[in-house]
């Protein structure tokens, strides 16, 4: 009997042009499994993983938990959001980054669940357009909290070391902006100085309560799961209790020893048996929300 593999395809979507006329893309990939040389019968749950703030996908652990999803029977999408700094290799967008928003990147994730809908993402045809969850890790987690509060295609979410903010910065650093039209935050492993231009700021004053994470998690109805490492930096572990006594009724799960990427690092150097604590836990939830 043949083997399973991973089918694993890539696709571009426009995603319209910045105010100067530059276009711009989202990048993505799209896995599933092959059983014994046949697709599956039936048609496959949908997971749409978001990468985080000075994320992509291909960062890390993403190709690889894509490649668990989709083990397990998960048409898997991960992608990089147009302004996310990243657009052949490694942060060579840096002027785009510069001009991200939130906002932005909840008219990304639109574009990739009409394409899947409308069944322009590869193989769309093996996905279950009734069974579509997300995970999110970090920033790509509050925004995941949003997307799903207004997207009633979605049907679970998970939230790997997720925000509670949808706002990254101290006063200091806004101010900062403010006065010179531009802040940096450094990139530890690419001793890159990433830009931050005043749109930021500018688009979350005029998302208002929409961007107000905690009240956005108290109204979902379906189910959610927040995975935490109680090694994740303070800011975000007050987040993440936050986000639970808001929305108490919603799943958690702690990794004790985990931190905000639960051990993994760029370049890709294998699982941790954190990172597998939480895609076990992800995986066990998930089933119960879309399988049962």
């Amino acid at each position: 009997m043949s083997e399973s593999v991973i089918i694993h395809d890539t696709f571009v979507l426009n995603a319209g042009r910045l105010s100067g006329g530059e276009p711009l893309f989202i990048r993505g990939d799209v896995r599933l499994i092959q059983r014994g040389g046949l697709q599956e019968a039936s048609a496959l749950p949908v997971l749409l993983i978001s990468h985080g703030f000075k994320g992509f996908k291909d960062w890390g652990f993403f190709p690889y938990i894509a490649g668990r999803f989709a083990e397990n029977g998960y048409y898997t999408v991960t992608y990089n959001f147009s302004c996310n700094g990243v657009g052949q290799t490694d942060f060579d967008e840096l002027d785009k980054f510069a001009l991200n928003t939130f906002s932005r990147e909840q008219e990304d994730l639109s574009l990739v669940l009409n394409a899947l809908l409308e069944r322009g993402l590869p193989r769309a045809e093996l996905a279950d357009p009734s069974r579509i969850a997300l995970l999110g890790h970090s920033w790509g987690g509050a925004g995941g909290i949003v997307f799903a509060a207004e997207h009633p295609q979605v049907k679970a979410l998970v939230t790997w070391n997720g925000s509670a903010y949808a706002d990254l910065f101290p006063a200091e650093f806004k101010a900062q902006v403010e006065k010179d039209g531009v802040a940096y935050v450094a990139n530890a492993r690419t001793k890159q100085e990433m830009p931050i231009r005043i749109e930021y700021f500018d688009d979350l004053k005029a998302g208002g309560e929409r961007y107000d994470i905690v009240r956005r998690l108290a109204e979902l109805n379906i189910p959610v799961l927040q995975v935490q490492g109680d090694q994740d930096s303070p800011r975000l572990q007050a987040g993440f209790e936050a986000l639970r006594a808001g929305a108490p009724r919603h799943k958690t799960a702690v990794v004790a020893g985990g931190n905000h990427t639960f051990g993994a690092v760029h370049p890709f150097q294998g699982a941790t048996p954190h990172l597998e604590e939480a895609l076990q836990a992800s995986l066990r939830f998930l089933d119960e929300a879309l399988r049962r």
